[in-house]
């Protein structure tokens, strides 16, 4: 791996990341790190492999849906506070798994920052416009600006802990069902450098690891923001391959090379396959739910190859990197 890969594009990220980074260029294409999404305190999917396979993931996935400022809870429906409700209270746990030294990464589904209703992240439930809320001086720029150092407020902790957090903001965005991704790629580019400029030199949080998370060339934001590169897939029940030809479009949106992971998926990879083919997936997160808790996608004897595969980091073997 060329060695820029291993530089944060935050001049002043701490070691923490430093550290990460170093290790996740020095497993490419000889390892991938196991990973899965939880976003309720109960945390199912964890318990469901541990089940399985005997074994934890290196690297879980933390939602901060319930952690957004502006939930409308006078205009909702059931679905929606069921989903904020069982969300809440869940860094405590995101804390406990920093304790037992696992990486962690985050999703944010941003409740709309003015306006909406019922989960208001999705395009359809808010009028709320991004194109407007890049413009300084406007009503939805400080709504931004004001949520984002809600969120800032709620990270620190693990900044001043010195706890490296792969951060993938505003994912999906090449697509129009979010809010942040609905009003094309402009402003989506322009949204995401705010958050930076934001979290690293305001507020000051060096130990973010910034992940960037759509295919497209069109959408992103820059080499001098973005640490990683990823791409969410939800492929056919129970094909387990490399995933090379989305891994080739993908690293074709930077100039220079990056880190690169799968952000979501609904069917497991194959380690092999991505070893054996020098298809550069650092990591891959499995999304919640039936897509980990049943075998509609991954049946328990792939899921037990994937955690027994010498191929595969899982917690156990995952080294001190904080």
């Amino acid at each position: 791996m060329s060695e820029k890969n291993k530089i944060p594009c935050n001049p002043n990220a701490q070691q923490c990341v430093k550290k990460v980074m170093e290790y996740l260029a020095e497993i490419t294409y000889y390892k991938i790190l196991t990973g899965q999404h939880t976003q309720t305190m109960a945390q199912e999917e964890l318990h469901y492999i541990e089940e399985v396979t005997g074994k934890q993931p290196a690297l879980l996935g933390f939602e901060l849906l319930s952690y957004s400022p502006n939930i409308n809870y006078l205009d909702t429906d059931e679905e929606c506070m069921t989903e904020v409700v069982e969300n809440y209270g869940t860094l405590k746990r995101a804390w406990e798994w920093a304790e037992r030294k696992g990486l962690l990464t985050f999703t944010w589904h941003w409740f709309s920052p003015i306006g909406g209703r019922s989960k208001s992240f999705f395009t359809v439930n808010t009028d709320f416009d991004a194109s407007k809320a890049v413009i300084d001086g406007t009503p939805e720029h400080s709504a931004v600006l004001a949520d984002l150092d809600v969120m800032a407020g709620i990270l620190r902790p693990f900044c001043e802990r010195q706890i490296p957090i792969l951060w993938r903001p505003f994912h999906e965005g090449e697509g129009t069902w979010f809010w942040w991704g609905a009003k094309g790629a402009e402003p989506l580019k322009k949204l995401y450098r705010m958050m930076y400029e934001r979290f690293t030199n305001v507020h000051k949080l060096h130990n973010l690891i910034w992940v960037w998370n759509s295919p497209l060339p069109e959408c992103y934001p820059g080499d001098d923001v973005v640490d990683i590169i990823s791409r969410d897939m939800y492929p056919p029940e129970h094909e387990h391959d490399s995933k090379s030809k989305m891994y080739q479009e993908l690293i074709q949106i930077t100039k220079e090379p990056k880190l690169v992971l799968i952000g979501e998926t609904g069917t497991l990879p194959s380690a092999k396959a991505i070893v054996e083919e020098k298809v550069g997936w650092v990591s891959y997160m499995t999304w919640s739910h039936d897509f980990c808790m049943s075998e509609k996608f991954t049946t328990h004897e792939v899921l037990k190859e994937m955690y027994h595969s010498p191929f595969a980091v899982t917690k156990d073997s995952l080294p001190d990197l904080y």
